[in-house]
């Protein structure tokens, strides 16, 4: 009994006619009905009334059909899983993330991979969540680092909670700290010089929503950098720039946290509803999730930055 003549039977047994099921199987009526025939006489009983061109189902046939179908679709099981364990030597994976977080968590992250998986290739799309969640859903990337809650509707994706990272007032060493106090408070904002991103950073949003639940209007120094040039203009004694704890502890600059409950930002993974992320990008969202409860990672985190326990699967849903 072979896989083939399983294949076949199935076939003339969805639809009934010989003919049909040769077509759909992309094979000359005679052969198919030759495998049968042979099917047949292995197993030493009919398969198939054949009388005036009706096909019907015999009791043996009733009894091989779902034993056939499972057989068939555990060997479709098996051979994608074989493909997927096969793809993970070779392939891409598609991540997007901010600007902030390829300045920090990635680069790590990516280490970890490719240490494992050194046959894929990597592909970062640096962007601010709401690019990012276009691309996403569009098919263009297979996962994305993005910050919740989104500010539009994504009823296309799945998100899963991972860090709520502290956001820390960043200034240079070299000029006086904004306030003289151990924390800053929103308001003591107003009116200093800030360093602020060009448009469609979710770091600016935050920021300026921030400042105007407070009262004012921010003001800017500069305007309109990427992350590297925003912590270059701090450097530089221009502003001041309100940026993740993370990227402040990599920068060597001042940073100053928030009074209270401070600032913070709540970072998540994505991905899309109606696809399962591919193995390649399962892998990937595990190692994250490893990293992440690691003693190194744990050292990283800046103190008011923590995990949001507990961390599912990416493709859970």
């Amino acid at each position: 009994m072979r896989l083939q003549q399983l294949r076949y039977f199935a076939t003339v047994a969805d639809t009934r006619h010989f003919t049909r099921a040769a077509e759909i199987l992309h094979v000359a009526q005679p052969s198919l009905s030759q495998q049968i025939r042979t099917l047949e006489r292995e197993l030493g009983a009919e398969l198939f009334h054949r009388a005036h061109g009706n096909i019907a189902l015999t009791d043996a046939g009733e009894a091989l059909l779902p034993l056939a179908r499972q057989i068939l679709a555990d060997t479709e099981t098996a051979r994608r899983e074989v493909q997927e364990v096969a793809q993970l030597r070779r392939g891409r994976v598609r991540l997007g993330a901010p600007p902030s977080l390829c300045a920090s968590l990635v680069p790590d992250v990516l280490r970890r991979f490719h240490d494992e998986f050194p046959g894929i290739e990597l592909i970062v799309d640096e962007g601010g969540s709401q690019d990012l969640v276009r691309t996403l859903a569009a098919g263009e990337l297979d996962l994305a680092l993005v910050i919740t809650p989104l500010a539009g509707q994504a009823p296309a994706l799945a998100t899963t909670e991972l860090l709520r990272e502290e956001l820390v007032v960043a200034s240079s060493p070299a000029s006086p700290p904004p306030v003289r106090r151990r924390h800053i408070r929103v308001e003591d904002l107003r009116d200093q010089p800030l360093v602020m991103f060009r448009r469609g950073y979710d770091l600016r949003e935050f920021t300026t929503s921030a400042c105007r639940a407070a009262g004012f209007e921010p003001s800017y120094s500069v305007e309109g950098g990427e992350m590297d040039a925003v912590l270059g203009f701090v450097r530089a004694g221009l502003g001041i720039a309100v940026i993740p704890g993370m990227v402040a502890a990599r920068s060597g600059l001042r940073a100053t946290p928030f009074a209270g409950h401070g600032m913070q930002r709540t970072i998540s993974l994505a991905h899309r509803k109606d696809v399962a992320p591919p193995r390649a990008a399962r892998e990937l969202s595990r190692v994250l999730r490893e990293h992440l409860r690691s003693g190194r990672a744990g050292e990283e985190l800046t103190p008011g930055t923590r995990l949001l326990p507990p961390v599912p699967d990416a493709d859970s849903g």
